[in-house]
């Protein structure tokens, strides 16, 4: 009988947790998450920092195409569509289910459009193409295997004018700032990096260690 109860416990946490995501103007988000099923399933303080960025109208979204890497809950790419984008948020197969739900849930503050497909890094994008206006990424560096077919994704998602808004958490254990420093290495190859200074983050969601880079295709130079 216990064995059950413990079952029907944990059934009920994996059900998910909302968590709200106030706006500058109208009703918050409500994001579900989800308590198993690892690092797509909660709202990371990255996202937050993202999203609120974006409500500052530093980047003009109204009627652009947006897509969203590595989404998770979507809370980046769905705050994006409430600004008037159009937007496509992508993650992987087992995160659709999730993605649904909170477009679902938020649909009514949309004022773009927003939906939901599956993109694995480092495999054909052609149904995304032509390129998107903005690519907004929010903590998509963690593993090191994932480096190299994120960034042919990004290079085969990006056309000259592509904006990157790429927001991280420095983070200070094991492995991870080595990944990071091999990241931005092979990512300066093929483009340029500009860090948006903290001050212009929104002024309550922002935190030292947490940094935005705007990202753009490096122009190439005729023969």
């Amino acid at each position: 009988g216990r064995r059950r109860r413990r079952s029907r416990l944990r059934a009920a946490a994996m059900a998910g947790f909302v968590r709200e995501l106030e706006r500058r103007a109208g009703p918050a988000l409500r994001l579900e998450q989800r308590a198993a099923g690892g690092v797509g399933s909660v709202v990371w303080d990255a996202a937050l920092v993202l999203a609120k960025f974006l409500e500052t109208g530093a980047c003009p979204l109204a009627r652009r195409h947006v897509l969203e890497l590595g989404a998770g809950t979507g809370a980046v790419g769905i705050m994006a569509a409430t600004l008037g984008a159009n937007v496509t948020v992508t993650d992987l197969e087992e995160l659709q289910e999730l993605l649904v739900v909170n477009i679902e849930n938020n649909k009514h503050l949309v004022t773009g459009s927003v939906r939901a497909k599956v993109l694995k890094w480092g495999e054909d994008v052609t149904e995304f193409q032509p390129p998107p206006d903005y690519i907004l990424m929010a903590d998509c560096i963690y593993y090191e295997e994932s480096l190299e077919p994120l960034l042919k994704t990004l290079k085969d998602l990006t056309g000259p004018d592509t904006c990157v808004l790429c927001c991280y958490e420095q983070r200070t254990v094991g492995k991870n700032p080595e990944i990071e420093r091999k990241y931005f290495e092979l990512l300066q190859m093929d483009f340029e990096l500009e860090k948006i200074p903290l001050d212009k983050h929104d002024e309550e969601y922002r935190s030292e260690d947490i940094h935005i880079m705007n990202i753009h295709r490096k122009q190439t130079v005729g023969p």
